[in-house]
């Protein structure tokens, strides 16, 4: 089904998460810290990492910081540090999710199913959706501004698609958690939604200051403009 590699330092948890995920079909690569993940994630192939944060040896967040220098791989953070800026700092370091502890196995298996789902679409779409001065490459998951390429996570990616799916429509956090993370919001964070879409915001500003995701106070999200496919 997928080969995920797993970079946690508390071996019981470590290999808790390992059995769960074999169990349900993935190969896992195991690792317990920075210097071992990097070397696994150099000499193999992998769909997806799931990565602690703090750890002896080093910090999870460099390390994601170095796989995306190389890697659009799915990559999600696995940590205690539940701030809103230790959020904010796991996708800025690339993360396309960000899980805090302590956390429901369940619900970690729903996020990495999710994205294998996604994987696996992502293969079948064909579709270039254009949105004002905005293209989207469906298949190669490609975002161009202007004709400029923008460096988008997976999460953010996945977001944009969502809106794209429902120009001028209200879209509120509620459904945006169901479709885009898969969950009821019971185990994601409050500013999770906010948070990414404030980021996705800046990332598709023009220099008309044109807004694209209007936020429409105590209800939802507006994406405003209209939507083309190719």
């Amino acid at each position: 089904m997928g080969k995920i590699l797993l970079l946690e330092d508390d071996e019981s948890l470590n290999r808790g998460i390992s059995l769960k995920l074999k169990k349900e079909g993935y190969e896992v690569l195991s690792a317990t810290g920075v210097a071992e993940a990097k070397e696994m994630f150099r000499e193999n192939e992998v769909d997806l990492i799931i990565s602690d944060i703090s750890m002896e040896d080093g910090n999870g967040l460099e390390f994601g910081q170095s796989v995306r220098k190389v890697s659009d791989v799915y990559l999600i953070f696995l940590t205690a540090l539940d701030q809103e800026v230790d959020i904010v700092n796991g996708y800025d370091a690339g993360a396309d999710d960000y899980i805090t502890k302590p956390f429901s196995l369940m619900v970690l298996i729903s996020k990495v199913n999710a994205l294998m789902r996604r994987i696996e679409s992502t293969h079948e779409e064909g579709n270039v959706l254009t949105s004002g001065s905005m293209q989207v490459w469906c298949k190669e998951m490609k975002v161009f501004q202007k004709e400029q390429e923008l460096s988008l996570s997976k999460k953010e990616i996945q977001l944009l698609l969502y809106f794209l799916e429902h120009p001028k429509q209200i879209i509120s956090k509620e459904q945006i958690l169901e479709s885009v993370w898969d969950m009821d919001g019971q185990f994601v964070d409050d500013n999770t939604v906010p948070v990414t879409i404030s980021r996705l915001k800046k990332k598709l500003a023009t220099e008309e200051d044109y807004e694209y995701i209007k936020n429409i106070r105590g209800i939802g999200y507006l994406w405003t403009t209209e939507v083309l496919k190719k």
